[in-house]
C-alpha cells in the first residue's frame, strides 16, 4: 500500500467549490464507507474544515488510487471530474506525508500557525477509527501527525501568529467597525467554531455577547461559560438588529442569513465562516451590510510569522517526515525477512526428513536434539544479517534490500506493486 492525499482548499478554490465539496459531520462515515469499498483504496480518513477539504489514502496503485478517490468526490458533490481535477491537489507518497505533517503543523492554514487544525485532524482521524477505515498506516500516519503538530505549538512560537481563522476575520471586521472593544456582537451556532468565536470576541473585549442556536441547551451553555447572553434561535432577528457584529458559523445546510433578514438589521458587519456559507448569495450586496467570508479572508491573510519561526517548524517537519519514511521502509522489509526465515526453516525441515529416513534407529530424544540443533545454527546465522538489513532498510534508498534479498533467495513475497509510482504529484496546496 502507498500514500495518497487529495485535497481542495482555500488556495485551490473558491467558497462555492468547497461549498459543494464540504462533507458535514454525520455524512463522513458514510463518505468513508464509500472510498473503502473502492477497488484501489484500501484505508482512508476524511478531514473536511471551512477552508479545506482533504482525503488521506492508502492505496495499491496511484492511478487507481487517485481515479477511485476524484469519482467519489464527484459523485458526493455534484461536480463533474473534469471540472473537479483543475480545484484538487495530488501528493504521494513521501509528498503526501510531507503535505500531511505542515497541515497539522499549522503550516498549511489561512492564518499561518493556527492551532484549530489540530483538533479537527483529532476528530478526522476518530471519525475513520470509529468505522474502521484507518488501517495500520492510516494509524501511524495520523498519530504521527497529531505529534508534528504539538511539537509544532510547543517548541517554536508559530502559534504567534495567530490562534485562529476567527482571530484574521476579526482583525478584518475592526477595520470596518474601528475598534471591537465595547462592540455588541452575535454569535450564530454554538459548535467548535461558535465556540471558538465566543472566545475569541470575549478576548477582543466585545460586549454584550449574545450566542444563538437552533439548540438552545448547546447555547446556553456556551453562553454561560462565557458571560455571554443565550438568545432563542426564534428570535434571531430581532437579534441581528440589536448588534453592530454577526459571526455566523452553523452547520446549515441552506442559508441562515437571507437578504430581508440583512436588509432588516443593517448595518452590520456579518463574518461568514461556515461551509456551506450561511449568508444567501444574493445577500452580500445589502447597502450598510459589510459581508466577510472565507473568499474575502483569502484576500486579506495576515503576515507570515517570523521566518525563523516557519524555518524551525519546517525543520521539525522534514524531521518527522524522514522518521516515517524510515518507519515505512522498515514495514516493507518485514515480510521479506520473514519470507527468508520461512524459507530456512522448510531447507531445515527437508533435510531432516531425508535423516530419518536414512537413519531410522534414531530414537525420539536424539532426534529431537538433531532437530534442535541445526534450527538454532540456522536462526543464528541468519540473526546478525536481518538486523542489519533491517536497519539498513530504514535509510534512505533501503527499499532496494528486501529487492535484493528477494533476488538472491528467490522468495516470493506477495507485495504491491510499484510500476505505476510516481516521486510526487502536485504542488504545496
Amino acid at each position: 500500500m502507498n500514500l495518497l492525499s487529495v485535497g481542495a482548499s482555500y488556495r485551490t478554490a473558491d467558497v462555492g467549490t468547497l461549498e459543494r465539496l464540504t462533507i458535514a459531520a454525520d455524512e463522513v462515515p458514510e463518505l468513508l464507507q464509500k472510498l473503502v469499498a473502492q477497488p484501489f483504496v484500501g484505508e482512508a480518513v476524511v478531514l473536511s474544515t471551512c477552508n479545506r477539504v482533504e482525503i488521506y489514502a492508502a492505496v495499491s496503485g496511484f492511478h487507481g488510487g487517485l481515479g477511485d478517490i476524484c469519482s467519489v468526490l464527484s459523485a458526493e458533490s455534484g461536480i463533474p471530474a473534469s471540472e473537479l481535477a483543475g480545484h484538487l491537489y495530488v501528493h504521494y507518497d513521501e509528498a503526501a506525508v510531507r503535505h500531511s505533517f505542515r497541515v497539522s503543523a499549522g503550516l498549511d492554514s489561512m492564518v499561518v500557525g493556527e492551532a484549530q487544525i489540530l483538533g479537527q485532524l483529532r476528530d478526522a482521524y476518530h471519525a475513520a477509527t470509529e468505522v474502521d477505515s484507518a488501517g495500520r498506516l492510516m494509524h501511524e500516519l495520523m498519530q504521527q501527525a497529531l505529534r508534528v503538530g504539538k511539537r509544532a505549538h510547543s517548541e517554536t512560537g508559530i502559534d504567534k501568529a495567530g490562534q485562529s481563522v476567527v482571530t484574521a476575520a476579526l482583525e478584518v471586521a475592526e477595520s470596518h467597525l474601528g475598534t471591537l472593544d465595547g462592540k455588541s456582537a452575535l454569535v450564530i451556532g454554538a459548535g467548535a467554531m461558535g465556540a471558538l468565536s465566543v472566545a475569541t470576541l470575549t478576548r477582543a473585549g466585545v460586549g454584550p455577547l449574545r450566542v444563538t442556536n437552533r439548540s438552545a441547551a448547546r447555547a446556553d451553555r456556551l453562553a454561560e461559560a462565557y458571560g455571554a447572553t443565550a438568545v432563542p434561535f426564534h428570535d434571531l432577528d430581532a437579534a441581528l438588529r440589536e448588534v453592530d457584529l454577526v459571526v455566523s458559523a452553523t452547520a446549515a445546510t441552506e442559508p441562515v442569513l437571507t437578504r430581508a433578514r440583512l436588509e432588516a438589521a443593517a448595518p452590520l458587519v456579518v463574518l461568514d465562516l461556515a461551509v456551506p456559507r450561511d449568508v444567501a448569495p444574493d445577500a452580500t450586496g445589502v447597502a450598510g451590510v459589510t459581508v466577510i467570508d472565507i473568499d474575502s479572508l483569502a484576500a486579506h491573510r495576515r503576515a507570515m510569522p517570523a521566518a525563523a519561526e516557519t524555518a524551525a517548524v519546517e525543520q521539525i517537519v522534514a524531521g518527522e517526515v524522514d522518521h516515517f519514511l524510515g518507519w515505512l521502509r522498515g514495514t516493507d522489509i518485514a515480510p521479506t525477512v520473514a519470507a527468508l526465515r520461512n524459507r530456512a526453516d522448510d531447507v531445515v525441515t527437508a533435510e531432516l526428513r531425508k535423516l530419518w529416513s536414512r537413519r531410522p534407529d534414531f530414537t525420539d530424544e536424539q532426534r529431537g536434539d538433531v532437530s534442535r540443533t541445526l534450527h538454532r545454527v540456522v536462526q543464528q546465522l541468519l540473526h546478525s544479517p536481518t538486523v542489519r538489513v533491517r536497519q539498513l532498510a530504514a535509510e534512505p534508498g533501503g527499499d532496494q534490500y528486501a529487492a535484493l534479498l528477494r533476488e538472491l533467495f528467490d522468495l516470493d513475497v506477495p507485495h504491491a506493486t510499484q510500476a505505476d509510482a510516481v516521486p510526487e504529484i502536485g504542488g504545496q496546496a
